[in-house]
């Protein structure tokens, strides 16, 4: 078994300015992080974790998975000090995604909501968990993968480096067979494409250069709302190409494709004179599309006015979410997005509390988005406040 090939792509998007993503692929090591804090903060703190995993690169261990661990503790403490002493970058942080390919394995660490995938036999499959808001509440059955993927606060890391002076990384190995091709990439991918565009735009592609490329292409083409990052590489026999081949179908037609349809005509091709209904029957239709019509527009009416009503009672709620840089945010509404990133919500008070202070289980107590008084949800807030800031 061998390391086939690798690339690494990364793109600003549609639209954001600046990329605060980075990547390593310098073989066998490969590694995404996509940085968070504004301004240049996110920016710096990927290129931090960049740099100190580069500059380990070499000192790897019989054990990649504790020399994943190490790397990446090293670029927490690098980031939190970095932060502490310059108050213009001060909160930064970002997600971090490496592997280490060694002896017929792929060791992978991990902390944020970057991902590793693994591409085998015509299937994908994510390796990593999630260190985020909604992967917490669809872990504990509060939410459905479904509504996770809408849900407004889908964004909203728990764990990252530089945010406290120490981290948690998750780290695993995996077998890798010839033919396997693995994925690093930054959300900005997984929110703008799903698991099964992924496997498509991989398996059309000739090269793992335009596989990446077209990765980022879907992603762009689907709103390119984030940084895209993707790094993939592939292992191989001696005798096997980087990419598996396209998967071979019969010929059947492109359900894409429109459709046209071919006009026939009766009695063998020749023009049939149609005759032209009475004038009376022209006007009943009317009638009857008028009142049609008018049935609908009433129901219309109706139905927004109900809405509206609806909507107003729900605009007096209020609920416990993350905001900005990660701060415990009360809104105003219901935490609910519609389509072209309409907000039913806003915020009345934010926190200097972050989320990543808090415990999976104070997270999962805190943000379960219940409707409930300012008051109340000001008081929830209070009591974590408290312990974290003692007067």
């Amino acid at each position: 078994m061998r390391l086939a090939d690798s690339v690494g792509v990364s793109d600003p998007g549609r639209v954001r300015r600046r990329n605060e993503d980075a990547y390593v692929c310098e073989p066998p090591l490969f590694a995404v992080a996509d940085g968070m804090g504004g301004a240049q903060a996110g920016e710096l703190a990927s290129r931090l974790a960049a740099a100190a995993l580069r500059e380990q690169r070499d000192d790897a261990t019989a054990d990649p998975e504790t020399h994943l661990r190490s790397s990446i503790q090293e670029a927490n403490r690098r980031i939190f000090a970095r932060a502490a002493t310059d108050p213009q970058v001060s909160g930064m942080g970002t997600t971090v995604t490496a592997a280490f390919v060694a002896d017929g394995r792929v060791a992978v660490g991990h902390v944020g909501d970057s991902r590793a995938y693994r591409i085998r036999d015509g299937e994908v499959e994510q390796l990593t968990q999630d260190h985020s808001l909604v992967a917490d509440l669809v872990r504990s059955g509060r939410l459905t993968p479904q509504e996770a993927e809408v849900h407004p606060q889908r964004s909203v890391i728990t764990r990252a480096l530089g945010t406290d002076a120490a981290v948690q990384v998750d780290s695993f190995s995996v077998d890798a067979r010839p033919g396997d091709v693995f994925l690093l990439c930054s959300d900005g991918l997984t929110t703008m494409i799903d698991e099964a565009a992924v496997l498509k735009a991989v398996r059309k592609s000739s090269s793992l250069e335009s596989a990446a490329r077209a990765l980022v292409q879907a992603a762009n083409k689907s709103g390119g709302e984030d940084n895209v990052t993707v790094v993939l590489f592939s292992i191989a026999d001696g005798d096997q190409e980087p990419l598996p081949a396209p998967a071979r179908t019969s010929a059947a037609p492109d359900s894409t494709a429109p459709t046209i349809a071919t006009p026939v005509t009766p009695n063998g091709g020749r023009p049939v004179a149609v005759p032209a209904p009475p004038a009376s029957a022209g006007v009943r239709r009317e009638r009857r599309v008028g009142r049609a019509v008018l049935v609908v527009v009433l129901v219309l009416v109706l139905f927004a006015a109900l809405a509206g009503v609806a909507l107003w009672g729900l605009s007096r709620a209020h609920f416990v979410g993350v905001g900005e840089g990660g701060r415990i945010t009360v809104y105003e509404g219901v935490p609910w997005d519609l389509v072209g990133n309409v907000h039913l919500y806003r915020e009345v008070y934010v926190s200097n509390l972050l989320a990543v202070q808090l415990t999976p289980e104070e997270r999962q107590a805190l943000l379960d988005h219940e409707l409930v008084s300012e008051a109340e949800a000001r008081d929830r807030i209070a009591v974590y406040e408290r312990q974290a800031f003692p007067s």
